[in-house]
């Protein structure tokens, strides 16, 4: 595969951040409407029950705020999505062309309770991942919440608000000269590329159904982009039903033309999951393996690595996805077997892990894809290879995270046990997690069993084992103020 300076390491397993606010599952877009927040604590609750929140880093993500989301949107626009409610809709939108395309009459985007602290939360993940990626602290940061591709710069559009795939992006343009984009969903990711339309530092690629009227109803593919952006979007038209095996044949090789064109130094994939079979909005016919291939065929490129989730909305299955997804992000091995979870009773009557795909007929013939990858060729031979930029002074990221942990440590109320800055930061302890896979178990002593790694410098705090022994003795801490803890006091207790 292409390499370049901008590549993460390869000699080894990546060092994998995953975003998650308790709170995401908590917003309510309508009794009838079909996207679901509550699918992404499906998905944490998954995550937790197979274990693989120990191989990563878990972060709750900083709530962005209005400034950071009008790097690209509208003043305006944001001011508008701080004071609509369902309560106010039909005051404040009054005026139709001043509602954004939001509540009063619009059906796909409503106000509902809490919207502007839903965007907060889905768009600081997104960011979140991006600063990571910048600073190395990270291979590949999730956000699952993110990925929410249809909204415009002063207009709500296809059940999203505040479009984090471009805030994450012009975070990402910082440090990286060359960011590529990819678009897995059934929908054709028109936010994204429209915002990227005319320059040549970020190249979109979207895979999706389009026949004129499907929903956007853009992503022909002679929308090729424009003045110094032509040919830097890539759109990939498909029919109904299409498969794995099909899907497979014009993702891989279109995807390593463009790599190999373009050579971008991060990546960002959008994973919508409403490209599997079985979507209630959706019309492809993949199986969750397929669509994992997807993630897999990204990460071999070695670049830093962005993951989003996006739309799906038969929400068993979408919680299935991204566990997968999170499982190939970490290259760990999980069973099809699910694990006993909060919500087990979600994936009755099978408790299986991967959708398959169905009977449905694939409408996408060798032919049409073989004429359609010929087209995309034809086009990426008009790039010159690698495009530059000059060199300039990299802004200032939207703020220091790594700092920012030890100030909220350094402030933390000292009448809490816990504190909230400290209990984000608990992580299991190594020494435990090396006892499970040799066959061990846990010793439910939660001094020994986790250790918050609150340095201010990021790093874990290390445990250490007795001489002579398996078990672990108390880990010894290390505040932000540089002060060691004494192994033989609570942890958790602040004087």
């Amino acid at each position: 595969m292409p390499n370049s300076k901008g590549a993460v390491r390869d000699d080894s397993r990546k060092t994998v951040s995953y975003f998650y606010d308790a709170a995401i599952g908590n917003f309510y877009y309508g009794i009838h409407h079909p996207m679901k927040p509550h699918r992404i604590r499906l998905t944490h609750s998954l995550i937790l029950a197979y274990g693989l929140y120990r191989q990563m880093n878990v972060y709750r993500p900083r709530t962005a705020s209005s400034l950071e989301m009008t790097r690209f949107h509208a003043h305006d626009y944001i001011s508008f999505l701080k004071r609509v409610q369902a309560d106010n809709e039909k005051f404040i939108g009054k005026v139709p062309s001043r509602n954004f395309n939001v509540g009063y009459s619009a059906e796909d985007c409503p106000a509902f309770e809490g919207l502007y602290k839903f965007c907060q939360l889905s768009t600081g993940g997104s960011i979140s991942g991006a600063l990571q990626l910048n600073t190395k602290m990270a291979d590949i940061a999730i956000n699952w919440a993110g990925g929410l591709h249809h909204a415009k710069k002063a207009e709500a559009s296809g059940f999203c608000y505040v479009n984090d795939i471009v805030l994450a992006i012009l975070e990402l343009l910082k440090h990286h000269q060359r960011v590529l984009y990819v678009d897995i969903d059934v929908h054709h990711g028109d936010g994204v590329e429209e915002a990227f339309f005319t320059t040549d530092r970020v190249m979109t690629v979207s895979f999706h159904k389009y026949n004129g009227t499907f929903f956007p109803g853009t992503g022909h593919m002679n929308d090729i982009g424009v003045d110094r952006g032509k040919y830097y979007s890539v759109n990939v038209p498909l029919h109904d039903g299409i498969d794995d095996a099909s899907y497979a044949l014009i993702f891989e090789p279109v995807m390593e033309k463009v790599v190999q064109f373009y050579d971008p130094q991060a990546i960002v994939l959008q994973c919508g999951a409403d490209s599997l079979a079985g979507d209630r909005l959706g019309c492809f016919n993949l199986s969750t393996v397929g669509h994992g291939k997807c993630v897999a065929y990204m990460k071999r490129f070695n670049r830093p690595l962005l993951l989003l989730g996006g739309g799906g909305y038969t929400i068993r299955n979408v919680a299935r996805c991204w566990t997968n997804e999170t499982a190939v992000a970490l290259d760990a091995e999980i069973s099809d077997s699910l694990p006993y979870s909060d919500y087990f009773e979600y994936y009755s009557p099978d408790y299986e892990l991967h959708v398959r795909g169905s009977n449905q007929t694939n409408q996408n013939s060798p032919e049409y894809l073989e004429g359609v990858k010929h087209r995309v060729f034809e086009n990426l031979r008009h790039l010159p290879f690698c495009p530059s930029v000059q060199f300039h002074p990299a802004p200032d990221d939207s703020y220091d995270m790594i700092d920012e942990y030890g100030i909220a440590i350094d402030t933390a109320d000292p009448d809490i046990r816990i504190p909230k800055p400290v209990k984000d930061r608990i992580r299991e302890s190594l020494v435990d997690i090396l006892d499970r896979e040799e066959g061990g178990a846990l010793s439910c002593n939660r001094n020994r069993d986790v250790a918050p790694p609150i340095c201010r410098n990021g790093l874990p705090v290390s445990s250490v084992r007795q001489a002579g022994g398996s078990k672990n003795v108390a880990p010894h801490l290390t505040l932000a103020n540089g002060q060691p803890v004494a192994a033989s006091k609570d942890p958790y207790a602040f004087d």
